[in-house]
């Protein structure tokens, strides 16, 4: 909740790198070939429109609070990106290698095209921690807002129960994600 991000955020302080501001929308058919498949294709705008990345998300599985999911992601440029945002047609259109593999094992491209499904807004504080990369989120959803911690690793078990002892260690509250963000936002409602 809102006091154990505040509380979080202020302890891990002496560890801040950056604070990055998100804007994550995302596109499918309008049969929804790529959701239909447990995929999604996300345009991410960092920091207004400094820098885009496409990704595609596939496979995705939540247990115990971790996430695993299949994530390929490729830089875009931002202009162009944003004009995607405005006609979706121009998604299929783009030189990109992430919108070439969904035409390829999805079939989407110009003839099928794209409808942009709306999105959310996520405030990212980055912290480098005990050799990992914390990434504490406040997404903003159209509505309610939600917070997250989030850390990639090669051993997610293992940094779970890190994150687990100093959470409890410096009395912060949490609970595990039953949802993915995208799952949160398309389900109109906070978890």
């Amino acid at each position: 909740d809102a006091s154990a991000y505040r509380q979080l955020t202020s302890i891990l302080s002496p560890f801040h790198s950056k604070t990055l501001h998100q804007e994550n929308l995302f596109f499918d058919t309008p049969t929804n070939t790529l959701s239909s498949q447990l995929s999604v294709l996300r345009l991410r705008f960092l920091n207004k429109d400094a820098r885009c990345i496409v990704s595609l998300k596939s496979k995705p599985t939540l247990v115990d609070g971790i996430s695993r999911v299949a994530e390929d992601e490729e830089e875009l440029d931002p202009c162009s990106a944003r004009a995607c945002v405005e006609d979706p047609a121009r998604l299929g259109k783009i030189e990109s290698r992430i919108l070439k593999r969904v035409k390829e094992e999805f079939g989407v491209g110009e003839e099928v095209g794209f409808v942009c499904l709306g999105g959310f807004e996520n405030k990212r504080e980055v912290f480098n921690w005990k050799n990992l990369k914390l990434e504490v989120d406040e997404t903003k959803y159209g509505f309610g807002i939600c917070y997250e911690l989030e850390c990639e690793s090669e051993d997610p078990d293992g940094v779970k129960k890190l994150l687990e002892e100093f959470l409890k260690e410096n009395g912060i509250g949490y609970s595990y994600s039953k949802m993915t963000k995208f799952a949160v936002f398309r389900s109109g409602k906070l978890p």
